[in-house]
């Protein structure tokens, strides 16, 4: 099926941004074909240029997490909008929003919002370091924790080793401190602590990875993470910028029992605008600008729009059992597209976690970012199409995880696996 607006955007936008997107994956490079350009998305549904209409699993790269459009939530925009859109002064809902973090998360006594997920992370490394005086993190292949420098970093050559520069314009020096080890691998972590005693500032890690398809933490690990760090005194930042407030109240740490240093989020406590946070301890966060010396700034952060949004997210997760909805609906998903895979004859497995799933077309569940390589991607990229001429919209890419809402129902659900049996009979 053509999509002369679509593609015809795609062709005036590489003229003016590079591939023609703002953020690379929406560029189909993965997948083939032309992207889809969104006009407007109004609960579990995106509808594109050319007026198709898709149930969406993308879901703004899990920011939206209560459907497109939430009448409750663009009311609060909206009011928080007509009062201005931006002071560059302190706020209340600022205040109201840390606040709201900081009661479903204890890990979090303070908090400093941001822009984006990679300001929370870059800015949580950063202190860190400062907090412990130490230069180096270990980070996992195939988390990803935003564009600063020193975490596009890629694995060096053996267990423990150094990391390399994951992209052009990341200079080695950037990432010399940068140790990157499989995840889920604990010993290749107690191996690096062992090589380089009393030089690890912190280990960052998704709690659940959701950048590598979506790969779960094997039992033990993350609490094997936390041990190490106290035996050596070091930090855990758990980035939770997918996770937090996706996969439960608490985010990630709350459902999964371990509790970490510093947190990062982002996403879901925008409401889809764009934010950020970090958080942790008082006597740490009490060492940011102004009270201390790690200096981090922004004009926008905590802007009336993100926080109004933020808040009102905030309150529609309180209300009833949300996760439990979501765990059924993600779980329903994850079970239908492994009987999908069988009854098709095609190698496919799949999981979830709240509001978050994932599927990929292997054998055996990835353990790490190896494993998460092994999968078929060409079939990926065929399924992908043929399920977007089904009217499903997933992500253009295998490296992606999946998301639903609280807009995604029984109905979306049953016509998703419909289509995916349609597509998968139709493949093989």
């Amino acid at each position: 099926m053509d999509h002369p607006r679509s593609r015809r955007l795609m062709e005036r936008g590489r003229l003016r941004i590079p591939g023609g997107v703002n953020s690379p994956v929406r560029a189909f490079g993965s997948v083939g074909g032309h992207a889809r350009f969104i006009r407007e998305a109004h609960g579990a549904h995106v509808t594109d240029e050319d007026g198709r209409r898709y149930i969406d699993y993308v879901a703004s790269w899990g920011a939206i997490l209560c459907g497109h459009a939430h009448p409750e939530i663009v009311e609060a925009v909206s009011a928080a909008a007509r009062r201005g859109t931006s002071f560059g002064a302190p706020t209340a809902a600022e205040v109201e929003l840390a606040e709201g973090v900081a009661e479903r998360v204890p890990a979090c006594e303070m908090l400093r919002l941001v822009n984006s997920g990679t300001e929370a992370t870059m800015s949580a490394l950063r202190l860190a370091r400062a907090a412990t005086g130490r230069a180096r993190l270990i980070k996992f292949d195939g988390c990803y924790h935003g564009h600063a420098d020193a975490l596009l970093a890629s694995a060096g050559s053996g267990v423990a080793t150094l990391g390399l520069p994951g992209t052009q314009g990341v200079p080695a020096g950037a990432v010399g401190d940068t140790i990157v080890v499989a995840y889920n691998d604990l010993a290749a972590v107690e191996t690096a602590f062992e090589r380089y005693p009393g030089e690890i500032a912190a280990v960052i890690v998704e709690p659940i990875a959701a950048n590598m398809g979506l790969v779960a933490p094997v039992e033990g690990f993350l609490e094997g993470l936390r041990a190490l760090c106290d035996r050596h005194s070091g930090l855990l930042i758990f980035d939770e910028v997918i996770c937090g407030f996706r996969v439960g109240p608490g985010g990630a740490q709350g459902r999964l029992g371990v509790t970490p240093d510093l947190s990062a989020f982002g996403k879901v406590i925008g409401g889809g605008l764009p934010i950020g946070a970090y958080g942790g301890r008082r006597e740490l966060m009490e060492q940011v600008a102004p009270c201390g010396g790690v200096y981090q700034a922004g004009t926008l952060s905590g802007n009336p729009l993100a926080t109004a949004a933020g808040l009102k997210v905030l309150e529609l997760i309180g209300r009833g059992e949300v996760f439990a909805g979501l765990d059924r609906i993600s779980r329903r998903l994850a079970e239908g597209m492994i009987e999908a895979g069988k009854r098709a004859g095609v190698p496919l497995v799949a999981q979830s976690f709240g509001g978050l799933w994932g599927y990929s077309f292997r054998s055996e569940t990835a353990r790490d970012y190896a494993g998460a390589a092994a999968a078929d991607h060409e079939r990926y990229a065929a399924f992908f199409h043929a399920m977007l001429e089904e009217g499903v919209y997933f992500a253009p890419s295998g490296y992606e995880a999946a998301f639903v809402t609280t807009a995604h129902t029984d109905a979306e659900v049953d016509q998703t696996l419909e289509a995916a049996r349609r597509a998968l009979e139709r493949m093989d």
